[in-house]
């Protein structure tokens, strides 16, 4: 046991500061504590003060880093290819120090960063330190062969044509793509974020999405061929799937407080009677087309639980909560997980975001897609077309998704011709959920694989560090190599070893600069260490 605890493996687990991101860090970081992987959950001070992230939980501590700015609204109203380039240099420099800090306190020293791909430079971080690097997907693998076909320079945008073939993928429309692909001038700055989360990773030891492999099977091989992706999903709280994590209810982090009465509500209703609507944390709908939804809510004569952010209430028709009180909960914010496992949920009215279909998926919810940006028209068109567990609400000529348009999908999913297919389908999915993260799944074992490797490495080296003392004493001070440029840069102008018995060639670096990036060196065949199917198991040691 001794030994155990004494090679146990360090993970340092480094998010993109927003809920959506978090959360499924925070999971998949609880699975691997659970498997023997010591956590540490790297999160600006902001993220901490203004959440409940000190209740993320007891297997995870949590340290904090800096992005360059100090407030959820600073970070939001900053431009995004400002905040990027702000990002990377603070969170270089803290994350570094916050390594070395943990190298040198009490705690273990960090074995691997497992970085969001929002974040590429963690990679860099980690290489730095001689540290397996990890990159986490937190999008479908369908929406990233979109991006990453994009990145290749194999999809040219703005996208312009009516169908859009991408291996993979079923045939999609103009209307079916992410937007930023298909408005940059829209969102300035935001592809350039979406694109750059494929910067370096090739040089990944590990590369992770919170998917699941059968529910994207054909997108997930061809990533898998592109980039060894491995799917862990879905990356939600145990206590909704297999029930192996004791005490796993929730995520652990909300930037926004819950609202009690929810639940108390449900229990007063009817099973499949009630209509659930969220839109998520960042989505703002305009007063017309809060109208618009407002009007379709009352003409189902449905039951419905609606959640409008406290930011939002003021663009709620007049009168409107009063006159629903009789049929309708309106809140600001709710455990959206507690809610689609209520037995009283009969259908999800949601944006699509990935999180909110995932968790509709895992607990088996018919859905109304309604899209507003990035990746939710791609995942509404699957929940429509290839699972088949719900529909696409459209928007008008005007761009507006109209009463009638809603109250028509609601009906559709709730009562119409297809509806028991669609909540049939939905089970479906809901139990391949549950048995991807299930002893043995698909899920499962690529998370074993990633324990077992970390755990493999750190125990051979911490058996022959112990030998070594063991034998003569030995204290560990490398890697010994001159160029503190090159590792901690702490020793300045530390850049050559300062003795070498053959001059150097100046012409080398000459030549290198004319090279493309990876395309030098000598072919020398299986090195016997490396797998070549696989992650490269001792790259970095």
């Amino acid at each position: 046991m001794d030994q155990k605890r004494e090679h146990k493996p360090h993970c340092l687990i480094l998010p993109y500061p927003s809920q959506g991101h978090i959360n499924p860090l925070i999971q998949f970081s609880k699975r691997l504590a659970h498997k023997g992987i010591t956590i540490t959950f790297a999160v600006p001070q902001d993220v901490l003060t203004s959440s409940s992230a000190a209740d993320i939980s007891a297997s995870i501590a949590v340290e904090t880093i800096s992005d360059g700015y100090n407030s959820a609204a600073a970070r939001a109203d900053a431009d995004p290819r400002e905040y990027l380039v702000t990002f990377k240099k603070e969170g270089t420099e803290s994350t570094s120090r916050l390594i070395e800090k943990l190298r040198e306190g009490r705690g273990r020293a960090v074995d691997c960063v497992v970085y969001d791909a929002f974040l590429p430079w963690g990679l860099a971080v980690a290489k730095s330190k001689g540290l397996f690097g990890a990159a986490f997907f937190t999008q479908a693998s369908s929406v990233n062969v979109v991006y990453y076909n994009v990145f290749k320079g194999l999809l040219k945008v703005p996208v312009t044509e009516r169908e859009t073939v991408l291996p993979g993928l079923p045939s999609l429309a103009v209307s079916d793509l992410p937007s930023f692909v298909v408005d940059q001038e829209k969102y300035p700055g935001v592809l350039e974020l979406l694109v750059g989360q494929f910067d370096g990773v090739e040089d990944s030891d590990f590369v992770f999405v919170n998917s699941v492999y059968e529910l994207e099977e054909k997108a997930n091989e061809w990533m898998k061929k592109s980039m060894s992706i491995q799917t862990i999903g879905p990356a939600i709280p145990s206590i909704y799937l297999d029930k192996r994590i004791q005490h796993d209810k929730n995520y652990g982090l909300s930037l926004f407080k819950p609202d009690d009465i929810c639940m108390r509500w449900l229990q007063q209703r009817s099973p499949k009677s009630v209509i659930y609507v969220s839109f998520g944390s960042i989505a703002k709908l305009e007063k017309h087309e809060m109208e618009e939804l407002a009007t379709a809510l009352k003409l189902t004569g449905k039951h419905f639980l609606w959640v409008v952010r406290s930011s939002e209430v003021s663009k709620l028709p007049e009168n409107f909560t009063d006159e629903a009180s009789g049929k309708g909960l309106i809140v600001s914010w709710c455990s959206q997980l507690e809610v689609l496992a209520h037995d009283a949920i009969g259908c999800f009215v949601t944006h699509c975001g990935w999180n909110s279909t995932l968790e509709a998926l895992s607990l088996g919810v018919p859905m109304v897609g309604v899209p507003w940006w990035s990746d939710q028209a791609t995942n509404a068109k699957f929940v429509m077309d290839v699972w088949k567990m719900g529909v696409r609400a459209y928007p008008d000529d005007g761009g507006v998704v109209g009463h009638e348009e809603l109250v028509r999908c609601v009906n559709c999913v709730m009562e119409g011709e297809r509806a028991e297919e669609m909540r049939e389908n939905a089970r479906k999915w809901k139990e391949l959920a549950k048995g991807a993260v299930n002893e043995g799944g698909s899920s499962d074992r690529n998370i074993q694989q990633f324990v077992s490797t970390l755990m493999g490495v750190t125990l051979v080296l911490f058996q022959a560090n112990k030998w070594m003392k063991k034998s003569m004493s030995v204290k560990t001070i490398g890697p010994a190599i001159p160029p503190s440029m090159y590792l901690d840069k702490r020793l300045q102008e530390d850049t050559n070893y300062g003795l070498s018995l053959f001059k150097p060639d100046d012409t080398c670096m000459k030549w290198l600069q004319q090279r493309s990036p990876k395309s030098a060196g000598p072919s020398l065949g299986p090195c016997g260490l490396c797998d070549r199917t696989g992650p490269p198991i001792f790259r970095g040691l």
